[in-house]
């Protein structure tokens, strides 16, 4: 098993980074009127996500962590949100939809095992 010596070393955080840019590849086919609505709010939920991996990493005290995970598990939801409402407008298609859910649902997961097995540390 691999030591852990930097938050890049998650699999949580590498799975959220590659969430971002396939959210920035998703935006790139949304109409231009949804810039700064849709669009705006799914970046910035989804870049949400890593950066507070990686803040709650930096952080000593494992309830502090817990509480950068919740944020970013918070994030995720929030896009999860976003993308379902981008859907329903028809924004997306279903092929496109399919791949970013499983990449949400799978990041949810890890966050939330994650969530459970530093709780148990404490």
């Amino acid at each position: 098993m691999t030591q852990i010596q930097s938050y890049k070393d998650l699999l949580i955080w590498q799975k959220g980074v590659a969430l971002v840019k396939s959210v920035y590849l998703l935006c790139e086919k949304l109409p231009k009127e949804e810039l700064f609505g849709l669009q705006s709010q799914m970046k910035r939920a989804a870049i949400s996500v890593p950066s507070n991996i990686a803040e709650g990493y930096g952080q000593n005290y494992s309830q502090n962590y817990v509480q950068c995970l919740r944020m970013a598990r918070g994030s995720l939801l929030e896009l999860e949100t976003q993308f379902i409402i981008s859907k329903e407008l028809k924004l997306v298609g279903n092929e496109l939809f399919q791949k970013v859910q499983g990449l949400i649902t799978e990041e949810n997961k890890m966050l939330n095992a994650f969530i459970r097995s530093i709780s148990k540390q404490k």
